[in-house]
């Protein structure tokens, strides 16, 4: 049985209600969010507009606009009560300078113009969207030619104990299902982006016991996922079961929680000509280098 995301409204209504305490759980996604900072400080970009695609409470929201403060900041989520926390987050005196905007949208229909933006970053919010294919899409829309994409999402060895531990009591799928590495940069491809790099690594948090991860997974507003699997399917004898072979992981008094943490950026391409009324064809400008780095590899 195939795992299957919830309604959008399902997913904004666990996050509304997680925004309060959030933080208290959200130790991973800071841990994250940190790293995906440091891969943007190594990137050459003075944007004008930037675009933050799920600000969530807003912990690299204030980073962001003090790195790049001459430029207007837009922090977008899905949940409004996360968008409450950001604009706090950024303090009085960032907000008196009415360059910051909020948007309360979904990454996969976003309410901005073509050509908007400049950057888009994006910690941990593409396992939310139902299609990523169609945020990337939506993405390259509004990004400028030559405009920045940086991204983490969580790959298919996320949370695979709890996964297993699910499984040895029944079929049911309990888990969201991740997209692996390769298939992201293929969409990316698909969608228009010039020169996509991917990479990943894995991260393990450790908990005393199997209902502390459930727990943390539902302070984060995770719990969606939980709740779609086990309606009608689990009781108090599944969970019990599930704790039991969660078990079979435990090593140095301690339950592993694995997240495989994808990260990716991509370039929203250039063009070497505009369309004139002469038919003349725009070519993306990686396509025009690759191409003349094969004419010169060719030439005699």
């Amino acid at each position: 049985m195939t795992f299957k995301l919830p309604a959008k409204s399902q997913i904004r209504r666990a996050f509304e209600q997680a925004a309060a305490r959030y933080d208290e759980a959200a130790v991973l996604q800071r841990e994250v969010g940190t790293r995906l900072l440091e891969k943007l400080a190594l990137m050459r970009i003075e944007p004008a507009r930037v675009l933050e695609v799920g600000s969530g409470t807003g912990f690299c929201s204030a980073p962001l606009a003090a790195r790049f403060a001459r430029a207007q900041f837009i922090a977008l989520d899905l949940a409004h009560g996360m968008l409450r926390h950001s604009r706090a987050r950024l303090g009085w005196r960032q907000r008196l300078r009415r360059r910051h905007g909020y948007l309360c949208a979904d990454a996969e229909r976003l309410p901005l113009a073509d050509a908007a933006v400049d950057l888009i970053f994006s910690n941990l919010t593409l396992q939310w969207c139902h299609d990523p294919a169609r945020a990337f899409a939506e993405f390259q829309r509004v990004l400028k030619p030559g405009g920045l994409l940086l991204f983490s999402t969580f790959g298919p060895d996320t949370l695979k104990e709890l996964r297993a531990a699910w499984r040895a009591v029944d079929e049911a799928p309990h888990v969201n299902a991740f997209t692996d590495m390769h298939d992201l940069g293929d969409a990316l491809l698909a969608c228009g982006f010039a020169d996509p790099v991917m990479d990943r690594e894995d991260i393990t948090v450790t908990y005393a016991e199997a209902i502390d991860l459930l727990r943390d997974l539902k302070t984060i507003g995770a719990n969606p996922v939980q709740r779609a699997a086990q309606t009608g399917l689990t009781g108090k004898q599944k969970f019990r079961a599930m704790q039991a072979a969660y078990e079979h992981y435990r090593r140095d008094g301690l339950l592993p929680a694995s997240y495989e943490i994808v990260y990716g950026h991509a370039w929203a391409p250039l063009t070497c000509r505009q369309e004139t009324a002469d038919q003349t064809t725009s070519i993306a400008l990686a396509d025009f280098r690759r191409g003349l780095h094969r004419t010169q590899e060719e030439t005699p």
